[in-house]
């Protein structure tokens, strides 16, 4: 694909210049990932095992699709239920509902609750605010998007289920970790290889949510 460079505004160009770069976003291209997401979702499942049985899953901040292409693939429950929230909408794929709108808008989150039958496995979100260029107040956005999370998922996850929440480092995510551990049997943070280096993201992983 060609650009004309003098179109291009320098923000733009150095985005281009290091998505040509990144290993990540070719090995996406070559193994048919629709991001170079995918990885980190892979990483954790790699290291956690979240996936595999999982019968009712939700993907939070799906979109383009590469969090529930690997939700789609890792889970042996061919009978699973994966719901994707975004608010954009994506190409279909199989196995896959998608649920189109604002996720703390209450009547989509109804239509999301009502949707399952059961309490669910599992609910991985990579949700992230549009970031301003001021750490400090992306962190902040992104933790009242994760404790909005939270909120949801105490009323939608079954005994045993598991959690995945990405964060940007900053003064909140350590009291953040101590409240999820009030619920689950074990709370971590863990930051994929595939995260670039200079990003703030780090992922919270909680497992066992015990009632």
């Amino acid at each position: 694909m060609k650009f004309n460079k003098g179109n291009i505004k320098p923000s733009s160009r150095v985005w281009l210049s290091r998505q040509m770069k990144d290993p990540y976003v070719k090995r996406a291209y070559h193994e048919g990932y629709r991001s170079r997401a995918a990885f980190k979702l892979l990483e954790i499942d790699d290291k956690f095992r979240l996936i595999r049985n999982a019968k009712f899953i939700i993907d939070l901040g799906s979109a383009p699709g590469g969090w529930s292409q690997v939700l789609a693939e890792r889970s042996v429950n061919k009978n699973a239920v994966i719901a994707s929230i975004d608010l954009q909408p994506f190409h279909s794929l199989d196995r896959i509902v998608q649920f189109c709108g604002d996720f703390e808008d209450k009547n989509l989150r109804l239509q999301i609750i009502n949707y399952f039958p059961e309490k669910v496995s599992l609910i991985a979100s990579d949700m992230a605010p549009p970031t301003s260029g001021h750490a400090s107040i992306d962190h902040i956005r992104i933790m009242m998007l994760a404790e909005s999370t939270w909120l949801f998922a105490q009323n939608m996850l079954a005994n045993n289920g598991n959690l995945i929440i990405k964060l940007f480092q900053g003064s909140r995510e350590k009291a953040f970790l101590e409240s999820l551990r009030t619920s689950f049997r074990k709370v971590c943070f863990f930051k994929p290889k595939s995260s670039r280096s200079e990003s703030s993201e780090i992922y919270v992983i909680a497992v066992g949510f015990e009632k």
